[in-house]
Order: structure tokens, then sequence, then C-alpha cells
């Protein structure tokens, strides 16, 4: 599911900044958002709840989802080339195609010698 449009991630020490204000000053959560600058008034008591939960670690978890792809990366651009190789060669064999000559069909090799 994507992101709201406009959402903003809020560094660790707004989160705990936030949670001082409420515990040692006594401020409101409404008093909170404004001082703050946080636009979501509940935002401030779902991190009270998950510092009461797990502590200053569950306030810096990891984002979740699938992380980003480096799409320009060239192993992964290697990767990719060598799937689409196999994919070609296994349905020339299928159909019973000649291979240029030179093309080997056996496991492909890495530029280090390594058999896959």
């Amino acid at each position: 599911m994507a992101r709201k449009k406009g959402s903003t991630d809020y560094p660790l020490e707004t989160k705990l900044e936030a949670i001082r204000l409420w515990e040692v000053e006594g401020l409101s959560y409404k008093e909170i958002t404004a001082r703050l600058e946080i636009r979501d008034l509940e935002r401030v008591w779902k991190w009270m709840r998950t510092y009461r939960k797990e502590g200053q670690a569950g306030l810096k978890k990891p984002r979740r989802g699938r992380p980003k792809k480096d799409r320009n990366s060239l192993e992964e651009r290697v990767k990719q080339l060598e799937m689409e190789n196999a994919l070609l060669k296994a349905l020339a064999i299928e159909l019973g195609e000649e291979l240029p000559e030179g093309l080997d069909t056996g496991p492909s090799t890495d530029t280090e010698g390594n058999s896959e």
C-alpha cells in the first residue's frame, strides 16, 4: 500500500522530544503537535503507545515493505541478462532450433569460472 501524499517521516529526536514534553512537562497532545509542528494529533499518541510497549527501540524501527532496488546496479543488470540468456537457450532447445555457433548450452559460468 502506498503512503499518503504529503506524509512525513519524523526523526527519532522529534519523537523522543514529544514523549519528553508529555511525561516531563505534562503538555497535552494538542500542545505537543503545535510546538513540534506535527500535523497529526494521533501520531504523538501512537508514539507514546509504542514507547510504552517497546521503549526507544520501537520508535526507530525500519520502514516496512520491500526495500528499494538499485536498478542501475551493474550486478543486477548482469543477473537479469544471464536469466534472459538462460530462458532464450531453453526456448531454443525446446523449439529444436540450432543455436548460434559458439553458444554453449551447458551451465553458465561467471567471470571467475564458478558454475551455477
